[in-house]
């Protein structure tokens, strides 16, 4: 210790250092509860995702930023017509597990999906798919949905990597469901889940 530590301990005056503690102490818990609950938020409750290609127009376009919500899920299975963000599955080569996909959902466990003549039909129903830009071009011949699968598809059906091409995406690789549109401010608000009706 010098000579001038050793005055400041023995006249009762606390060394700089302690002062500067004492005084940032209560903002660095709060930083650290911050920083703490955003984790904490971001893994359990919702994350912000943005939108990277085309295959989701006309409901979502390249450069939307979305909330996507972790909850429901915990709660009830994905329905028909969300929209939800997915990592894609094992046999999509070449894209990593940070990486997630955005598709709508067309069908579920046990259901039949079909794409005949631009139309989808589900169960030998035809759908009214109001939110596709324009009716798929391609064929699909009837499969049935796997137990613990969906059958996703993007709203753009012809510019849209999804189920039509790769199969079926296990529930399990589920991230959360698109509810909330941020960014841009002119499209703020909630996207509204279109289900499909025969």
């Amino acid at each position: 210790m010098t000579v001038d530590e050793i005055e400041q301990t023995t006249d009762g005056k606390e060394p700089w250092w302690q002062k500067l503690w004492r005084a940032q102490r209560e903002n660095l818990l709060l930083l650290l509860i911050a920083l703490g609950l955003a984790l904490l938020i971001r893994t359990v409750v919702a994350e912000a995702r943005y939108i990277p290609s085309e295959s989701m127009v006309p409901t979502l376009y390249p450069g939307d930023r979305l909330v996507v919500e972790k909850i429901s899920y915990h709660l009830h299975p994905p329905q028909a017509g969300d929209i939800v963000v997915f990592h894609p599955p094992k046999r999509l080569q070449g894209f990593t597990n940070n990486q997630v996909f955005i598709k709508r959902v067309v069908g579920l466990p046990g259901q039949i999906v079909q794409v005949h003549q631009g139309q989808v039909y589900i169960d030998g129903q035809a759908q009214a798919e109001r939110y596709t830009l324009e009716p798929a071009n391609y064929e699909l011949a009837p499969v049935q949905v796997p137990d613990q699968m969906l059958f996703v598809m993007g709203d753009n059906r012809n510019d849209s990597n999804d189920s039509h091409v790769w199969g079926f995406l296990p529930i399990e690789n589920v991230v959360g469901r698109a509810n909330f549109r941020f960014w841009p401010l002119t499209q703020v608000g909630s996207i509204s889940k279109t289900a499909q009706s025969s």
